[in-house]
């Protein structure tokens, strides 16, 4: 476990849902990475993320999926991709990327809490 946190520090963090617009393959990152535009609905709209996910999952498998993610992070250049959020995943017991997904439908655009 990390330092304690109060419960401001947590309101901070912005994680919201959003549905996967667009998924493509990006070779040319230094690890296997696939890029995704995903849909956050009114208000943030379509934002871009690069995520090291290829190990469970395909690009052409991903469209329609809604994920977790945070929105409120400065975008961060990933090799000639620039990354807007910063979608949610655990280890399995190799250590590839599982997506944090809610457990049914939801609408885009919701805040976790």
């Amino acid at each position: 476990m990390t330092d304690e946190i109060s419960f401001d520090d947590f309101l901070r963090v912005d994680v919201r849902v959003g549905r996967i617009v667009r998924a493509e393959p990006y070779p040319e990152a230094r690890n296997p990475a696939v890029k995704l535009w995903i849909d956050f609905g009114p208000g943030i709209g379509e934002k871009r993320s690069s995520a090291q996910i290829t190990v469970h999952y395909a690009p052409e498998t991903l469209v329609g999926q809604e994920v977790l993610a945070v929105v409120n992070f400065p975008p961060r250049q990933i090799g000639r991709f620039v990354s807007e959020v910063l979608v949610l995943g655990l280890p399995d017991e190799n250590g590839a990327v599982v997506l944090v997904q809610p457990g049914r439908e939801v609408p885009v655009g919701g805040r976790l809490h």
